[in-house]
């Protein structure tokens, strides 16, 4: 059986490895398939479906795409999206714009709790320069706080101050799922809900399917296996595709981030049926 990773990030967004590397890793780990899902951009598509033809690898091209709900952050994951429409690279330039006041507000924060930390703390951090297109996120704003030596590591950064109910967590005003839904479809996509487990939200499933929501990705690294087991029967029951995903982010302080790649996956054959559900074709 050939097997497909539905999940990774590069330094377009918050990863560490670029886009070709996670296609090499891709195939070191005896994937066929891994897409490439970089939070509000397709920055790093290019150069990752290049290295696929290198390595004999598929690249799925993929978005994760941010938005809130009842309060919550919610992903919603898109394949095989046209990745060059423009109408598609306007919306997700816009994600950013919000992204970017969201790391303003963080920042804000932690120096109101006494903390010296500044964007360009948190830009000399990057491993590389950040094109315009490309995103900046917590982990990046985690390894400044490392660095500058507020914290040991990333857990403790995000377990204090960045992940939500921490001392400087912020979430503002950005879409909802649903609407992410709509665009990855107008896009020629396939919506798939990420890692549903982080959310404690399932209320929303029904009515993202009722959207156009095609999968859910029931296999992913944060999840238990007991919610491994019920994401699948929801996904079965609601007739949604079942899609796995180690969100790999790479390495930061000699930790994997996540999980490595390949450490969640799934029947290639699930990318094929992706490929079918393009634009609502369901």
């Amino acid at each position: 059986m050939q097997y497909a990773d539905l999940h990774s990030h590069t330094t377009a967004s918050d990863g560490t490895q670029p886009p070709a590397d996670n296609v090499k890793l891709a195939a070191a780990a005896g994937l066929s398939a891994v897409a490439i899902t970089d939070h509000d951009t397709v920055a790093g598509l290019e150069e990752a479906i290049k290295a696929g033809r290198e390595y004999g690898i598929k690249v799925v091209p993929g978005v994760e795409i941010s938005t809130v709900y009842a309060g919550q952050d919610i992903h919603v994951l898109g394949y095989f999206i046209d990745w060059k429409d423009e109408t598609f690279l306007s919306r997700l330039a816009e994600l950013r714009r919000v992204r970017d006041r969201r790391n303003e507000m963080i920042i804000d924060k932690l120096q109101e709790l006494g903390l010296d930390v500044t964007m360009d703390d948190v830009i000399a951090s990057l491993q590389a320069s950040k094109k315009a297109e490309e995103t900046v996120g917590r982990p990046h704003i985690a390894d400044a706080l490392v660095r500058k030596g507020y914290v040991a590591n990333m857990a403790e950064a995000f377990d204090r101050y960045l992940a939500k109910g921490a001392a400087a967590y912020v979430n503002p005003p950005r879409i909802e799922p649903a609407t992410a839904v709509k665009w990855i479809i107008d896009a020629g996509g396939t919506p798939v809900l990420a890692h549903p487990g982080l959310y404690d939200q399932d209320d929303v499933i029904p009515k993202l399917k009722q959207a156009g929501l095609a999968g859910l990705e029931a296999y992913h690294s944060d999840h238990t296996p007991e919610q491994e087991v019920h994401y699948a029967a929801l996904a079965e029951s609601l007739g949604l595709t079942i899609t796995a995903g180690s969100d790999f982010h790479g390495e930061r302080g000699g930790v994997v981030f996540h999980a490595p790649l390949g450490a969640r996956r799934i029947d290639a054959a699930v990318c094929d049926r992706l490929h079918e559900q393009r634009g609502g074709r369901l």
